[in-house]
């Protein structure tokens, strides 16, 4: 018989219900274990003919089919009950939605292989949104939206409405991880309800080398380790032990798919883009939300199309698109919106380098970023033993890639064929450079000419294809003699990876140039290094392949500028020892006295044998976790049990003291620093001491010097936050533009809410910094995702100024009042009257984006609290 080709069955997966049929009494049972590779379950490629004897790829019993009806025998013998859709063929009638049903059961890891794809449901959501909204559709529309919780009745306008979602499932990496499993323990739930894994690479001080390390660090984090293993095992959370690498990394490798919904409890978490998937950087707070089952609400995002066309060539890589568009939209310009990126020029890109570009996309404060599923995703996912999911993918492309026609807020276009080298900074990731025009500008700026330390990897930049770009420039230096100028630091962004570039050749390639391999972590990118070559203050540079590079951010020196570029221009200067050094035009001096030009690298983007998955650094969640215990020792000086705040009393604020007036840029570094405070990150009272630590005061122009109100001493912002705390007081913190950008969220908006806080009053917020403070995520508070939701989560009131001129009324001496708290409602401006010390006053306004769920939150003290007064 002539058989049609598999696809055309594929439409009627969008009939199958949520629930998996279950097999008709007396039904043979079906071989297909959870872990199959998506094929056709006749056994024959798409669009060929049935063959003599079909072998189905998962293992297990194998059938065989006759020659002419290899269909109908396997529709004859493995069918199921539930909804069904028949074809005649011949007189009889079979059951196939069963097979398509099965078709599509791919598990989403190789670790969890009874959670499957749900391609079918996000096929169905994104049909009934596109009827409704009758328009073309980007590939961010059809991933949020095919993730919509009620996708009929969901109001959808971008920038405005607010989505509630269903996420696929939630990472954490062990620094965030301490306070999201506190919470949980919190929430009073027995398992988490979606997929959830626990990543152990924060903690890791660069110090000695890889092996050193590790061993040091396991040493140190014992307790915060066995916290984070324990906790995994009792609530069902997949736990990597310290040494397997770094989130990101280990979530593309093993997690990330074309079209899911993930969220991680790091900002970094969009890398996940370059794999096809909407992948979000939440505060622990949110990610208790969906690990408790409740729908994740996400300010409809607008989305930003970047088109690329051309290709990338010669010493230009992935990263410098990212860096030219950092230099485009600046630190903020991403704000509220998805980017896009789009057109022919995809194509020249490797997957692990578009998962540099979405990466780095958190530094332009995106929501996030994302590839449209290609190729390039499809050799990716086969080579990490994924081809059942590439398979899949294949057969619902139509929804993972962007309609024809589709609109973008705005439209970039960036031709890759002339693009060129970029290194950006110092001191912020959006002040972009060509390589051969860095030189004269730090020349002319007073910037040190002379590179300290050159360091590659990081979650951005250590695939196997940068590992080989980069060992291909060393390699140059050393057939001529030379080695680095430069200290030389390598970070492999996996175990996986360390394990492959040790036996491909590339790492003894990068030790031999002069280069030290430091452990599977994050290391020197978030500051996780224990520097000896310069004292503190001393003025310097630095060169990564890093994300970040805001002041103090790698070695808590102000003075260290750090650029951050590509893996191979960082190794190149690494070499050269200089910022004036242009590997596409000048020359170095060999051994032998003879010049000679580097070529531009060239490196396979995937090692040409299987990867090499080194040591097995997993634990699975136990089946029976009953018996599991989680200790918290109430000595502990790592891990602290949560306590609730205090609930809203009713009244305005009066009399606020004003903490501190920030001048200038206020990062998450400046409001809660990484590097040696990451081992508090599970003690609440002992981090607040690094709160606002590195935030300029405008009164004297210092970093951690603030005025006590009542004794007119200076001191450190904590030592004074306590003193008001102790004594009743009252206080809020004004800033400056785009408030909150970057990492640790969770904490910078915990630690002021800790210490007394009651406001946050700025020109303007990050991203996702301000929905931290109103309150601790639990079982019934929503997360959701505007500006300023990290604060109200912990009970803060962030508020920006109706005239962003008003800044200058305020003066750090003034007190504030907040009015208007009584008629607390959404898109109704509160009051605040400025009280100077010689007795005249001034009155402002200060908008915010509560909604009444917030609002909620408030007036409990807390999500948290919210929570146990509606368990009442």
């Amino acid at each position: 018989m002539n058989l049609p080709p598999c696809r055309l069955w594929r439409p009627l997966t969008s009939r199958l219900g949520q629930r998996q049929p279950q097999p008709r009494a007396g039904a043979r049972s079906c071989p297909l274990p959870a872990r199959g590779r998506a094929r056709p379950l006749c056994g024959r490629p798409h669009g060929s003919s049935p063959t003599a004897a079909a072998k189905p790829t998962w293992g297990g019993e194998i059938r065989k089919f006759p020659a002419t009806n290899g269909l109908q025998f396997f529709l004859d013998h493995y069918f199921w009950q539930g909804q069904r859709a028949t074809k005649a063929l011949g007189a009889r009638q079979y059951h196939v939605a069963s097979v398509l049903c099965q078709r599509a059961k791919v598990a989403m890891s190789h670790f969890e292989p009874n959670e499957y794809i749900r391609y079918d449901l996000l096929e169905k959501n994104i049909n009934i949104v596109r009827k409704r909204l009758n328009r073309p559709l980007t590939l961010s529309e059809k991933i949020v939206y095919g993730h919509l919780d009620d996708p009929a009745n969901q109001e959808i306008e971008r920038g405005k409405t607010y989505l509630r979602l269903r996420p696929d499932r939630v990472a954490m990496q062990d620094a965030t991880a301490q306070m999201a499993m506190l919470q949980f323990i919190s929430s009073g739930l027995p398992k988490v309800a979606v997929p959830s894994t626990i990543h152990c690479d924060h903690l890791i001080e660069a110090q000695l080398g890889g092996e050193k390390d590790l061993r040091r660090a396991k040493d140190i984090n014992q307790e915060v380790y066995n916290f984070l293993a324990t906790a995994g095992a009792k609530y069902g959370v997949g736990f990597w032990r310290p040494g397997s690498g770094i989130i990101h990394q280990i979530i593309l490798e093993n997690y990330a798919y074309p079209g899911v919904l993930l969220i991680g409890t790091d900002s970094h978490t969009p890398n996940g883009g370059g794999l096809g998937g909407i992948c979000i950087g939440v505060g622990g707070a949110d990610a208790v939300d969906v690990m408790a089952g409740i729908p994740w609400e996400l300010k409809c995002p607008k989305v930003i199309g970047v088109k690329l066309t051309g290709s990338l060539s010669g010493w230009t890589s992935p990263k410098d698109v990212i860096l030219k568009v950092a230099g485009i939209l600046t630190v903020k310009g991403g704000t509220g919106a998805i980017v896009e990126y789009h057109g022919p020029g995809v194509d020249s890109i490797s997957c692990t380098g578009m998962a540099t570009i979405c990466n780095m996309g958190a530094e332009i404060g995106a929501t996030t970023s994302v590839f449209p599923y290609n190729h390039r995703m499809k050799k990716y996912l086969s080579k990490t033993g994924r081809a059942d999911i590439a398979n899949l993918a294949d057969e619902f492309k139509d929804h993972l890639v962007p309609d024809s026609g589709c609109h973008y807020d705005q439209l970039i276009e960036i031709n890759l064929s002339e693009l060129k080298p970029h290194i950006n900074g110092p001191f912020t990731p959006d002040l972009a450079h060509p390589v051969a025009e860095v030189g004269s500008v730090a020349e002319k700026e007073g910037w040190p000419l002379d590179i300290r330390v050159g360091l590659i990897g990081s979650c951005t930049n250590s695939s196997y294809e940068d590992m080989g770009r980069s060992a291909a420039v060393a390699k140059q230096a050393l057939a001529h003699g030379l080695q680095c100028k430069s200290q030389f630091t390598i970070t492999p962004g996996s175990e996986q990876i360390r394990a492959t570039i040790e036996r491909d050749g590339y790492a003894q390639i990068l030790r031999d140039v002069g280069g030290i391999v430091l452990a599977n972590a994050c290391g020197p990118c978030i500051g996780q290094w224990d520097r000896k070559d310069i004292k503190k203050g001393e003025k310097n540079t630095i060169v990564t392949s890093y994300n970040r590079n805001f002041t103090g951010r790698n070695d808590a020196n102000p003075e260290t500028h750090a650029f951050v570029t590509s893996p191979e221009i960082v190794t190149a200067l690494a070499i050269a020892g200089t910022l004036k050094f242009n590997p596409e035009t000048d020359f170095l001096t060999g051994k032998d006295g003879k010049k000679f030009k580097l070529e531009a690298p060239d490196a396979d983007e995937l090692p040409r044998a299987e990867f090499d998955p080194g040591q097995d650094t997993y634990q699975h969640p136990p089946k029976d976790s009953s018996g599991q215990q989680v200790d918290v020792s109430p000595t502990s000086q790592r891990l602290q049990l949560l306590e609730p705040f205090d609930k809203w009393d009713g009244r305005d604020l009066e009399d606020l003291q004003i903490l501190i007036k920030v001048k200038g840029k206020c990062t998450t570094d400046h409001i809660s620093a990484a590097g040696p405070w990451l081992k508090f990150r599970g003690h609440l009272d002992n981090i607040s001491n690094n709160l606002l630590i590195g935030a300029i005061n405008v009164e004297n122009g210092k970093a951690n010097s603030v005025r006590n109100a009542v004794t007119q001493e200076f001191g450190p912002v904590p030592d004074t936050a306590r003193y008001y705390k102790k004594h009743g007081i009252r206080w809020v913190v004004i800033g400056d533009e785009n408030y909150g950008e970057g990492s640790s969220r969770e904490h910078a908006a915990l630690e002021p809410r800790h210490l007394g806080g009651r406001a946050i009053i700025t020109k303007s917020f990050a991203r996702i910094h301000g929905s931290h403070v109103t309150g601790r995520a639990t079982k019934l508070a929503l997360a959701v995702r505007d500006p300023e939701t990290n604060l109200k989560k912990q009970g803060l009131l962030p508020l920006t100024f109706a005239d962003p001129a008003d800044y200058n009324k305020i003066h750090p001496v003034d007190k504030l009042t907040i009015k208007g708290l009584k008629d607390f409602a959404p898109g109704k401006p509160l009051t605040c009257i400025i009280k100077h010390p010689n007795g005249t006053q001034e009155t402002i306004l200060l908008n915010h984006t509560f909604n009444e769920t917030q609002i909620e939150w408030f007036r409990a003290g807390s999500a948290l609290n919210r929570m146990k007064e509606l368990q009442k």
